[in-house]
């Protein structure tokens, strides 16, 4: 973590993760971001409804890599380094 880390944590992470998964699944209501404060760094944990978690990690898991991706470049912002979790 560096010296000008976001001392409210992953903000911008998480409205981004938010907004990414609402606009893929069916049930956006669904939709929960849990953030986990691990030993290194924080770790968001994504929550869908039962049927769609399918389209959350995609065709060969393309679509949960580039949610990370995007998402990793939101916390950036933020200053924070983190993991994002896909919890079924």
């Amino acid at each position: 973590m560096s010296d000008d880390a976001n001392p409210d944590g992953p903000t911008h992470a998480v409205a981004v993760l938010e907004h990414l998964a609402r606009s893929l699944v069916d049930d956006p209501d669904g939709v929960r971001v849990e953030v986990v404060d691990g030993s290194s760094r924080p770790q968001l944990n994504l929550y869908v409804t039962d049927g769609d978690m399918g389209r959350i990690i995609g065709k060969r898991g393309r679509m949960a890599n580039a949610i990370r991706t995007v998402t990793r470049a939101a916390a950036a912002r933020d200053g924070i380094d983190i993991d994002i979790e896909f919890i079924d």
